[in-house]
């Protein structure tokens, strides 16, 4: 309470309250986030790891270790991950399409295996779609520039990256569905 003293606005103390509120003490509403939470954070490490292992095939097929392809000697403009030439361009679009309609998916079974109790409102979906989307967006092009980094220094990308890019999908997958959880409670859609 020292911070209080301070001098806070009292819609910032307001704001701090319903925050640990909201953490601590138990709701029925809060349950809706368990069942939500593996499919997230699955879904995003699974298909960053095909892509991942996709890449590295690829690169021990064609390239000697430390060598790399032309076009693949930075990692600064990410969008090339999506819009570039190539197989493992075309591959990233349709990993990240497959998003949409596997999350709709798990959705409604989410919502049939509950008996009908965890019915999410349609603010909410939508949250949910975009920070599985974002996720495995942000993944793919992390993806991308760590295997090309690992092949240029010599190591293997299928040993390497993809324990660091399935602890960053958790990573992602769990921070992007607690806002996808905490927007509609903030602005009090049930």
């Amino acid at each position: 309470m020292y911070l209080l003293s301070l001098g806070q606005s009292s819609t910032s103390r307001e704001i701090k309250k319903q925050l640990s509120d909201f953490v601590v003490t138990p709701r029925p509403e809060k349950l809706l986030l368990t069942p939500f939470s593996p499919v997230v954070i699955c879904v995003g490490g699974n298909l960053v790891s095909v892509q991942a292992s996709r890449i590295s095939t690829h690169l021990h097929l064609n390239y000697s270790p430390g060598e790399l392809p032309v076009g693949s000697r930075s990692c600064f403009n990410p969008f090339q991950t999506f819009f570039g030439s190539g197989a493992h361009h075309r591959s990233a679009q349709v990993l990240l399409l497959l998003v949409l309609p596997g999350q709709l998916i798990f959705v409604h079974i989410i919502h049939v295996i509950k008996g009908g109790l965890t019915m999410p409102s349609l603010l909410f979906t939508v949250l949910f779609l975009s920070a599985s989307l974002t996720q495995v967006f942000l993944l793919l092009i992390v993806a991308d520039c760590l295997v090309h980094c690992l092949w240029r220094r010599g190591k293997d990308p299928d040993s390497y990256s993809i324990p660091y890019l399935t602890a960053l999908g958790d990573l992602l997958g769990t921070a992007l569905l607690s806002l996808a959880f905490l927007l509609p409670w903030c602005i009090g859609d049930s």
